[in-house]
């Protein structure tokens, strides 16, 4: 621009023609009005200050340049209104810091996206009063959390001239509504506030992991206790279900270990997966149906040492078979059938191990004769009972005692068609037709020798 003088006589500045260079031609209105806006402030806050002040060699021009008067300290004030990444602004203010300078910027946005990368703040302004406000970017530490204070542009530029505040990165958030920054203006106080408050949550952190610790430790103890305790219960049921083995081998094989060995699907592959993933050399145990299997096939080793248990009935381990199968391996025939005793254990307390059970499952082939196991159990006053063996229902009935039978085989109750987990005893030894459909009343057989 030059100066003019007009044909009145009237003293003027003109813009140059044909500069499109000049930067200030390509500011908009909003843009000028805010520079005012900041030197005006900038004054009211004692500082000198200068629009479009260029930096040595002109590697950067500052908005507002305002200066002490006494020369001690100078700040850009830089109103941005137009985009600008991250990268682009902080590579200015590097700029005007290696020459001295420190920078705040400014923008009268809603959101501006680069807010809190340098330091800066939003401003806006409330209604019917004279100076632009703070909206963000100024806080105080307070009740664990930072807080927005409200000042005027002209206090918070006095404020920042005298060093009264400072930029800070915060380490803890904002109290919401207001969105967390990573630059704010902050007293140094309040500094000192949120180092103080963040000591002391680490000491009580300190304090709350040493007591889990000691905790911990003391749990563990008593679990190690509890261990050696079911060691040597676990070994002596271990020795009785070996004594109980070597006296039925002084027997003939019963039917109970024969019909196991032949129409158990999947006793096969369970000793096959001992053999090939547990190195041990198994056979079916001639102590199949006692009770202490809870309803499995014991596998037991050359020296007729249990090994494993192969498909026991959750809902009768208790007593002697729970002691057994606690520190037995317990092969089921599908991961279906693993997840259903894991899921009953897991309910009753009273007998679910300490460290839980060791159980396995293989791939049964699908088909044949098998135990079908029912989600849910016989609640009828009057059962109707069928008994499942090898592949047929054979009639039966509630008993005091458990059968033979009973031990290896199930029950179900074709009245609700649920299992029957009670003790039963079978009524006759011929099979009775398969019902399809409807209910019907069981027809009473002789009794067999079971």
């Amino acid at each position: 621009m030059y100066a003019k003088i007009s044909q009145a006589g009237l003293r003027f500045f003109a813009h140059a023609p044909g500069a499109p260079t000049c930067a200030l031609g390509l500011e908009s209105v909003a843009h000028h009005l805010l520079k005012l806006e900041l030197a005006n402030s900038a004054r009211d806050a004692g500082a000198h200050a200068e629009l479009e002040a260029r930096g040595p060699g002109a590697a950067w021009r500052a908005d507002v340049l305002a200066t002490d008067p006494a020369g001690a300290w100078a700040t850009a004030l830089e109103a941005q209104l137009a985009p600008i990444t991250d990268a682009d602004i902080t590579a200015r203010t590097e700029k005007m810091r290696a020459d001295g300078v420190t920078s705040i910027w400014f923008s009268d946005r809603p959101r501006p996206p680069w807010l809190g990368t340098v330091p800066s703040i939003r401003l806006e302004r409330p209604e019917g009063v004279k100076h632009l406000a703070v909206a963000e970017g100024l806080v105080k530490f307070e009740s664990r959390s930072w807080k927005a204070v409200p000042a005027s542009l002209p206090e918070f530029l006095t404020w920042a001239f005298a060093r009264r505040i400072v930029p800070h990165s915060p380490r803890t958030p904002m109290r919401y509504p207001w969105r967390s920054l990573a630059t704010v203006w902050t007293a140094p106080q309040y500094i000192t506030a949120e180092t103080t408050h963040l000591e002391e949550e680490e000491r009580r952190r300190r304090i709350y992991k040493d007591r889990m610790a000691a905790l911990q430790r003391e749990k563990e103890k008593k679990r190690e206790q509890i261990r050696a305790r079911n060691a040597v219960t676990r070994a002596k049921a271990l020795a009785e279900a070996t004594a109980a083995e070597q006296d039925a081998r002084t027997r003939p094989p019963g039917r109970l270990w024969q019909v196991a060995r032949v129409f158990r699907r999947g006793v096969n592959q369970a000793l096959a997966k001992l053999a090939e993933e547990h190195g041990i050399t198994a056979t079916v145990g001639l102590s199949t149906g006692d009770p202490r299997y809870a309803g499995g096939v014991p596998l037991v080793d050359e020296h007729g040492v249990p090994a494993a248990v192969f498909d026991p009935d959750p809902g009768r381990v208790r007593g002697e078979a729970f002691l057994l199968l606690a520190g037995l391996l317990l092969i089921f025939p599908s991961k279906a059938d693993q997840r259903r005793f894991e899921n009953a254990a897991n309910t009753k307390k009273k007998h679910r191990p300490i460290d839980g059970y060791r159980t396995d499952y293989i791939e049964a082939p699908t088909g044949g004769p098998g135990r079908a196991w029912g989600d849910r159990s016989c609640t009828c006053a009057t059962p109707q009972l069928v008994a499942k063996i090898q592949n047929a229902e054979y009639a039966a009935e509630p008993s005091e005692q458990t059968c033979p039978a009973a031990s290896l085989f199930r029950a179900e109750c074709r009245a609700c068609g649920s299992r029957y987990d009670k003790p039963w005893r079978r009524t006759g030894s011929t099979p009775v037709p398969q019902q399809r459909g409807a209910k019907s009343v069981l027809p009473k057989l002789p009794p067999s020798n079971e």
